[in-house]
């Protein structure tokens, strides 16, 4: 696609990448059977190949961009489908990111949405801080459950959060430690489902890999990310550099997939840095995912259960780790049940289920009907965005857990606390 970015913005660390992107797309149209967007609402603005003309329009111009260019960029998941659909290896991440940070800057929003985005970014991402608010959602659960819009959306995810017993902070080291990684403990996973990390680190101590809480890291930056709020995302980033740099480790983890895949992109936010760039490069390459370190191992469950595994969209075109979640089950002793249309977005997509109430919700109920007609006993992913996401949906008719409480429960760990057993296993 012909562009007309001048030689300064082509020489911009951050505008270039987006105007590469910009350049490689040949306006095929594969990617539109791949964007959930289009394929619910059927308008070529909210197609990947369309917001790409939105978006190059905008960053040529600078300045401030049109509403309907914002209600279209807002309206994209950043799942990244188009990305791995392309056939011209057009990098729509670069895109997309650099657009929503220019909206960012010269945008004014709706004075009820910049409060909104800067409860999220300011409160979302400290734990402590969430857990204030599932108190107070509980405690306003009646006025809570008719809430409308986005506040609504976020009322309903404190309503539906179950936490199980504190957020740990010491983990079981193995008799032989073959590899020592720093974990972080992120945000909101730490306040809605702290048992999670505590499967997370059993399972990997089967496996000789000894979790070490990473002091002075917290979120890894995502929320505010794709808020495009790049001062307070790179904020987190460098608490999390720095923390890293204090100790000696074999790597560092985040068990939330969308938070993976943050990590994994942290060189790219600090690009044009001398200082960062080569730091946030170092730490990026340090980063793993719970599906990287764990490695399949053969367990009989107490039952074997028919498992729908939800891939979530960050572990399959992010972190490239396609078929390794359904490799663990299947090695653990699952039946692994698969669904149709697993390749496209619940809908959760870090804020989108938030700031989209009316399309991520319309998304979720298409997973959840897919999902349904599989049969299966238990739901699982890897991301608590998804998790959340899903388990608040009317359709879900399954238990819900992420998959190191399953598999931890296959290799001789405790039963999940809202696992339900099918009628037959009792």
């Amino acid at each position: 696609m012909k562009y007309a970015f001048t030689p300064e913005q082509l020489a911009d660390p951050h505008i270039g990448p987006a105007a590469a992107a910009v350049r490689r797309c040949v306006h095929c149209g594969i990617c539109t059977a791949t964007c959930p967007t289009y394929v619910v609402l059927g308008d070529e603005r909210d197609s990947p190949r369309g917001r790409i003309v939105l978006m190059k329009t905008m960053l040529e111009k600078g300045g401030a961009p049109t509403p309907e260019t914002v209600h279209h960029i807002d309206r994209c998941l950043s799942c990244l489908n188009c990305k791995t659909a392309c056939p011209s290896s057009v990098n729509y991440q670069r895109l997309v990111d650099q657009a929503r940070i220019h909206i960012q800057q010269h945008y004014r929003r709706p004075l009820g949405d910049r409060l909104l985005r800067w409860t999220i970014a300011k409160v979302m991402t400290r734990p402590r801080l969430v857990r204030v608010g599932l108190l107070l959602a509980r405690l306003g659960a009646p006025v809570a459950r008719l809430i409308p819009g986005k506040l609504g959306a976020m009322a309903k995810m404190g309503l539906m959060a179950r936490p199980q017993g504190p957020e740990p902070s010491v983990f079981p080291k193995p008799a032989v430690v073959e590899q020592r990684i720093a974990i972080m403990p992120g945000c909101v996973q730490g306040a809605l489902a702290p048992q999670i990390d505590n499967a997370v680190a059993r399972v990997l101590a089967r496996r000789g890999i000894e979790l070490v809480a990473l002091e002075g890291s917290g979120c890894c930056g995502a929320l505010p990310h794709h808020m495009g709020r790049e001062h307070d995302s790179r904020a987190w980033a460098k608490k999390a550099i720095i923390a890293y740099e204090q100790g000696q480790y074999d790597g560092v983890l985040i068990t939330a997939t969308g938070c993976s895949a943050q990590l994994k992109d942290y060189a790219h936010q600090f690009a044009g840095d001398p200082v960062w760039e080569p730091r946030a490069a170092k730490f990026a390459a340090a980063a793993r995912d719970f599906a990287e370190l764990c490695t399949p191992m053969a367990a009989t469950p107490p039952v074997a259960l028919r498992v729908a595994y939800h891939p979530a969209c960050s572990l399959q075109n992010s972190l490239k780790l396609n078929g390794v979640g359904e490799a663990m089950l299947d090695a653990a002793g699952f039946i692994v049940t698969p669904f149709n249309e697993s390749h496209l977005c619940c809908g959760s997509a870090g804020t989108y289920s938030i700031l989209q109430p009316e399309l991520s919700g319309a998304l979720r109920e298409r997973k959840l009907g897919n999902i349904a007609a599989a049969n299966a006993d238990v739901l699982v992913s890897g991301n608590i965005g998804c998790l959340q996401h899903l388990a608040s949906g009317e359709g879900l008719t399954q238990p819900i857990l992420h998959i190191a409480e399953l598999l931890d429960w296959a290799e001789g760990g405790p039963k999940p606390a809202n696992l339900e057993l099918p009628h037959s296993a009792h």
